[in-house]
């Protein structure tokens, strides 16, 4: 693997793509440290070691790479370009209009890309505006003492607004600078970016903690053994074989050939962790506002915004489970895979083409999905069962969805650097 790295950077093309994409990740990282017009930076520094922060912003802040509690430039993420492409692709089930743009190929792609930019510079306006407010409120650091946005006026505050929302318009232009001329998923790896920026001090905190270098040590080896299970599961297929008759156009014989349809027991990836989460933190967004003493806000303080309560984790896992076959559901379509297949003659053995290839399919997606399904949550829960059995806190960033960000996306990172080699050096990582 190492000596398949080395190759690369002696490839000129890969070196200059992968310094590309190394570069546009170290800007990323400079623009997370670097403060909003109109934010008081000392008294942020001085709220992050006084108080605890909003419990409710912590998906934003995991995917900022802890740049939303510093209130930087680039504060709102990759976040509101992951929303708006999820409400995109879900409302292709409800406007058709979306789903004919989609089936249209690479003008209907990016056509739909197009309503992705404007939809993620809306919510990042929308997004902004509710962590000033929350900030302005005392609820994005409880506890502190002092104010981190001294000035209130209207132009600071819409000052504040814009440089937010431009930061996100850089971010998705960035991730796709990475897509088009740097190597692997733009916005996948600036998510990986912000992930893994956030470890080390994980780390370090979790080792100077109560439980010390022993509660350490046992964090470190359940993270590598949820690694591995999450490298092995990821990279499991139900091959379903799919061969395709012969047939005779003018003088020439084509098909005949014999391939596969590749399914992944997890199909989904981590939406149905984002979407969990987000689902969860609805009811402890709205018992925030108002009298805190109500006996209906304590209780959904205690037993849903809790992550280590009962009721929060069966939720956490049946919620999973759900948007694991929904978004299955919407992402695969058997029916269209079915009628792909009879157009260019190729059928499942054993199974007749259309509608019985089409229920064959949808049969084995159905049962795949549920140990998918199960294992999502399994990943999802064991890091946060463990902080709490040890002690160290819940709001450590090594949860399921930041775990499977993490290895997911170097997955396919080195798999793409892998085909780029591999048409260069056939040898490659098969070396």
């Amino acid at each position: 693997m190492l000596s398949a790295f080395v190759r690369a950077f002696r490839t000129p093309d890969l070196r200059r793509k992968l310094l590309f994409t190394i570069g546009i990740m170290v800007i990323f990282r400079i623009g997370s440290f670097l403060p909003t017009p109109g934010v008081s930076y000392p008294n942020v520094q001085i709220c992050i070691d006084q108080g605890e922060s909003n419990t409710l912003l912590g998906l934003v802040n995991l995917f900022s790479g802890g740049a939303l509690l510093q209130l930087s430039v680039f504060s709102l993420g990759i976040m509101p370009y992951i929303t708006a492409s999820i409400i995109i692709q879900l409302l292709r089930v409800v406007i058709p209009r979306f789903e004919a743009l989609h089936k249209e190929g690479q003008s209907g792609t990016a056509k739909l890309t197009q309503y992705t930019r404007y939809l993620t510079i809306g919510l990042a306006v929308l997004q902004s505006t509710t962590v000033i407010i929350t900030a302005r409120n005392g609820q994005l650091f409880q506890g502190c003492s002092v104010d981190v946005i001294p000035d209130d006026s209207i132009m600071t505050t819409l000052l504040m607004i814009i440089t937010m929302t431009a930061g996100t318009g850089l971010i998705m232009w960035l991730g796709e600078l990475i897509t088009e001329r740097g190597v692997g998923n733009g916005m996948s790896l600036l998510i990986f970016t912000s992930i893994a920026a956030s470890f080390p001090g994980a780390m370090w905190s979790i080792a100077g903690g109560s439980g010390g270098i022993g509660a350490f040590l046992v964090i470190m080896a359940i993270i590598v053994l949820v690694i591995a299970l999450v490298v092995f599961v990821e990279q499991s297929q139900r091959r379903i074989p799919v061969q395709y008759a012969k047939r005779m156009v003018g003088r020439r014989t084509y098909g005949g050939s014999s391939t596969y349809i590749p399914i992944k027991i997890n199909m989904a990836g981590v939406i149905p962790v984002i979407f969990a989460s987000s689902l969860l933190q609805v009811p402890a967004l709205l018992a925030g506002f108002g009298d805190q003493t109500s006996g209906w806000k304590q209780w959904v303080a205690t037993n849903l915004a809790a992550t280590d309560a009962p009721l929060h984790i069966a939720l956490y896992v049946l919620l999973i489970i759900f948007f694991c076959y929904f978004y299955t559901a919407i992402t695969f379509n058997p029916d269209e895979v079915a009628d792909n297949m009879k157009r260019y003659g190729g059928f499942i053995p054993g199974i007749r083409a259309g509608r019985p290839t089409a229920e064959y399919l949808d049969y084995v997606i159905t049962r795949i999905t549920a140990p998918g399904s199960l294992y999502l949550a399994l990943v999802a829960l064991i890091p946060t069962i463990a902080f709490i059995v040890l002690g160290v806190g819940t709001n450590i960033p090594f949860g399921g969805s930041s775990i499977l960000i993490v290895v997911g996306v170097g997955l396919e990172t080195v798999k793409q650097i892998q085909s780029q080699l591999e048409q260069r050096h056939y040898e490659g990582f098969l070396r």
